[in-house]
């Protein structure tokens, strides 16, 4: 008697393993990508109908250094990942951390900004529609950098006490991905912000 076959129909299959991370982070890009869709059209819309407060030309200066920081930062952990694919893990390290460094120095610089707008301009997130979109724009993406970090500085630790390894490329690479999203909603947020609606 020959033994049979059951064949499993395609729409049954799992997902093989090594993809699992890719498209798990892709939906999440898409999902966020949505959500700052939404905040970008509120703030081209409700920018320029303040009837208060500092405008835009008013107040906002280009971020120009701490932009340059955030983008370099997608260099440098692009290094990082081809350090540790090619199983250098010490020179994986550094790439990392100078990657934490980069997007550091930009987030304080974001803090710097928000305090010279409260304090010296008066911008505050109730103070106008303007301060309310702004705020919420910039600090949607501010939060969304802080995360990253959190995640970077969790991999500089297990790094440091020797668990990161060769192996661990596709984790990093997905990883990776997010913080080049994070760097590309950046391109959009500044566009918007200190271009366009001024």
């Amino acid at each position: 008697m020959a033994a049979t076959t059951v064949a499993v129909p395609p729409a049954e299959m799992p997902l093989p393993h090594e993809y699992r991370g890719r498209v798990g982070m892709w939906c999440l890009i898409a999902a966020e990508s949505a959500i700052f869709s939404i905040f970008v059209v509120a703030y081209l819309y409700y920018a320029g109908k303040s009837l208060g407060g500092p405008t835009p030309r008013e107040v906002l200066h280009v971020p120009y250094f701490n932009s340059i920081c955030l983008f370099s930062s997608s260099f440098t952990i692009v290094m990082a990942e081809r350090a540790i694919a090619r199983g250098k893990t010490k020179l994986f390290g550094i790439w990392w951390l100078l990657t934490i460094a980069l997007g550091t120095i930009f987030i304080l610089g974001t803090a710097r900004e928000w305090y010279h707008l409260i304090y010296n301009d008066g911008l505050t997130i109730s103070s106008s529609l303007f301060g309310t979109t702004f705020y919420s724009l910039v600090g949607l993406h501010a939060f969304h950098v802080i995360v990253g970090l959190i995640g970077l500085s969790l991999i500089m630790i297990f790094t440091a006490l020797g668990y990161v390894e060769q192996e661990h490329v596709p984790k990093i690479e997905v990883f990776a991905m997010y913080w080049h999203f994070v760097d590309a909603v950046w391109v959009v947020v500044l566009t918007v912000v200190y271009f366009i609606a001024l």
